[in-house]
């Protein structure tokens, strides 16, 4: 089965205590199942080596970020700093994978935390099973992109300021492990869940593309549907915009005769804007995201009727850089 992998593997620790410049986060997108809105859940890791970047206060080397997407309203985003003191974390490679500091621990299908920052308080317990995983980028010590539950189902419960969501299932999504010597200069990523007609998710769909060398782009999509998963690495036809906050494209796998046409478009009252610090230290630059994003997909297979798929609330896109 191309690309698919799933748990322990994907979520293994990377980074060791002594590494100087390094991020390593683990994360989770939760659109919730009554339509309402939305969560981001980061566990970051940085520059352990050298206890994050002093004197900087976005610069904690533990951090815990979580992000509220309310449907047709502006987003909020809670981050809080840790010294790496108390620090739990599995060896670098060792499954099953765990981190915790605290109260706040992730795993390989549950992960809980608290957040107080901004007089606000948000705290959550979840649990989360999928059927399938994968790498969508690996470059060794450069970094990589993993998915280790790429059609999430999450139950569970989140508070925040008292406001409750609670449910089984709450909520579908991903849970994503993405580690790195630095953040690329530009990058565009969409994760997408489709809902199947008895509740369950009906496919889940991955993209990504970054620059490289050389001025090199790196491109690769992932649809995993029908028990099956299906890579593309030739794109066609792309348009990207940061202004429309709109990524749309074709992609080709000539080997299997399989095409998709992606349409996914991030705008409107959600689209959220954060400042990421340099693992260098030596500044920050913007991230846009939009979890609750709106996208189609036209699934072509040679001898075989078009798969249509659709949502309006359920992707998640992502850009860094470029126009």
């Amino acid at each position: 089965m191309p690309g698919s992998m799933h748990g322990t593997d994907l979520n293994a620790v990377y980074s060791r205590r002594t590494m100087r410049r390094r991020y390593e986060v683990w994360f989770l997108r939760l659109g919730l199942a009554d339509g309402t809105g939305a969560w981001w859940f980061r566990y970051l890791i940085m520059n352990l080596g050298r206890q994050g970047c002093d004197g900087n206060p976005r610069g904690a080397p533990v951090q815990l970020w979580a992000t509220w997407f309310p449907r047709g309203g502006a987003a909020d985003s809670f981050i809080q700093g840790f010294a790496m003191d108390g620090l739990d974390i599995s060896s670098p490679g060792a499954a099953p994978f765990h981190f915790a500091f605290g109260e706040n621990k992730i795993g390989e299908d549950a992960c809980a935390g608290r957040v107080c920052a901004a007089d606000h308080e948000s705290h959550w317990d979840l649990r989360y099973r999928s059927n399938f995983g994968t790498t969508l980028s690996d470059r060794g010590w450069i970094g990589f992109s993993r998915t280790p539950h790429s059609d999430a189902i999450f139950s569970g419960e989140i508070v925040m300021d008292g406001r409750v969501f609670r449910g089984d299932p709450l909520g579908y999504g991903l849970q994503g492990h993405n580690c790195g010597y630095r953040h690329r200069g530009m990058w565009t990523w969409t994760h997408c869940i489709f809902r199947g007609a008895e509740g369950g998710n009906a496919a889940s769909f991955e993209a990504i593309e970054y620059d490289m060398p050389l001025g090199m782009r790196f491109r690769k999509a992932v649809l995993w549907s029908g028990g099956r998963a299906f890579e593309f690495r030739r794109f066609e036809n792309m348009r990207r915009s940061c202004a429309e906050f709109n990524w749309s494209f074709e992609t080709v796998n000539p080997r299997e005769r399989t095409r998709i046409h992606a349409n996914v478009d991030g705008s409107g009252a959600s689209l959220h804007r954060l400042p990421y610090l340099r693992t260098d230290c030596s500044g920050t630059f913007e991230v846009s995201n939009n979890s609750l994003a709106r996208a189609t997909l036209r699934f072509e297979q040679e001898g075989r009727e078009p798969l249509l798929l659709a949502t309006d609330s359920g992707a998640v896109l992502e850009m860094a850089g470029g126009e």
